[in-house]
């Protein structure tokens, strides 16, 4: 068998990671949520000049595959203000349900990169965020197998 086409470990080659996945929806963003992406950016930029210094090829590359979609993110993002005297719910509102079993919950509605339902924040591209959007105070809505009722809503920040 030729060894022509086996290639040497060379520890100085490090394979390009693949781009994270950008997605297809548009890529809204609160004023928050614009300052973590610039945020990310910024230390991914610092994190690599610290990678590069130490001759660390496997964290750089990972940190370059990171930055390009920070990047990405941040030439994307469209900042989206929230609108003036809306009864309605909208993206930034924060909004108050009362599911069937009496439980409530409060949360903010938010761009993609930005969601953390354990913090409170769902993305606009949620099927809760769908079900309630342009919806008012006492509308109620499909959530899952159950229904659940719109109890107060608070504008953006």
């Amino acid at each position: 068998m030729s060894v022509a086409f086996v290639k040497e470990p060379n520890e100085n080659q490090v394979e390009t990671l693949p781009d994270r996945e950008l997605g297809t929806d548009p890529n809204f963003v609160t004023a928050r949520g614009l300052q973590q992406i610039e945020t990310q950016v910024a230390d991914l930029e610092a994190k690599l000049l610290e990678a590069r210094d130490v001759d660390d090829k496997i964290a750089y590359a990972a940190i370059h595959r990171d930055l390009r979609y920070w990047r990405a993110r941040r030439m994307s993002a469209e900042l989206i203000a929230p609108p003036e005297g809306s009864d309605s719910v909208h993206f930034g509102s924060e909004v108050t349900i009362e599911r069937d079993d009496g439980r409530q919950q409060t949360f903010r509605i938010v761009g993609i990169d930005e969601a953390d339902p354990n913090e409170g924040l769902l993305s606009y591209v949620s099927p809760l965020a769908k079900a309630i959007a342009g919806k008012e105070v006492g509308d109620v809505v499909k959530v899952g197998p159950a229904e659940a009722e719109i109890t107060e809503i608070r504008p953006a920040d």
